[in-house]
């Protein structure tokens, strides 16, 4: 997952997602206490779950880190999904705010300099640009896809002023060292 994911999938939710043994409790409470649905979505057998869970005195053990990363996943498609669903409404429909520092580059005209250097924004992306977003993570696009997206918007609201100046000017934008989504 990338910065820009790892950022959207931030956005979305109000709180922290739980980790370790709180992760494992809330999938069990999830899957209403079954060990056998948890041991499917783990990808262990019932009986491993039910040693991660035990109260017995020298009987429990502790996830694998590849079975925690599973856990933690199956933990992260079930957090908060009204939430998720309605933040993703309001940016959808009211924009967003991104802070990223990246490396931005212009093709620019000659005399200026239009060599790629690192940059902080923080600027405000309309609906639009947030429909775009969410429809090419829910198509399985990658990072790619999505630093092509905030590039062309990034070029249209920061670099040309919301289309006011430098018009035919072309971004870069790449090595996004973080990217944090405010919404709403």
């Amino acid at each position: 997952m990338g910065e820009i994911s790892k950022g959207i999938e931030r956005a979305l939710r109000t709180r922290p997602l739980p980790t370790g043994a709180a992760a494992l409790r809330f999938l069990l409470k999830a899957e209403k206490g079954s060990t056998k649905n948890v041991a499917r979505l783990a990808g262990v057998s019932q009986r491993t779950v039910q040693r991660w869970v035990t109260d017995r005195p020298g009987m429990r053990r502790r996830p694998s880190p590849a079975h925690m990363e599973r856990i933690e996943e199956a933990v992260r498609r079930r957090w908060q999904p009204r939430v998720r669903a309605r933040q993703r409404a309001r940016a959808e429909a009211d924009g967003f705010v991104i802070h990223t520092r990246a490396r931005f580059g212009f093709v620019a005209p000659a005399g200026s300099s239009d060599d790629p250097r690192v940059r902080w924004i923080t600027q405000y992306l309309s609906g639009e640009v947030a429909r775009e977003l969410f429809a090419a993570r829910d198509a399985g696009r990658g990072e790619q896809q999505q630093m092509v997206i905030l590039a062309r918007a990034l070029g249209h609201a920061y670099f040309r002023d919301g289309g006011r100046r430098a018009h035919g000017l072309g971004i870069a934008f790449t090595d996004v060292e973080f990217a944090d989504f405010s919404i709403g």
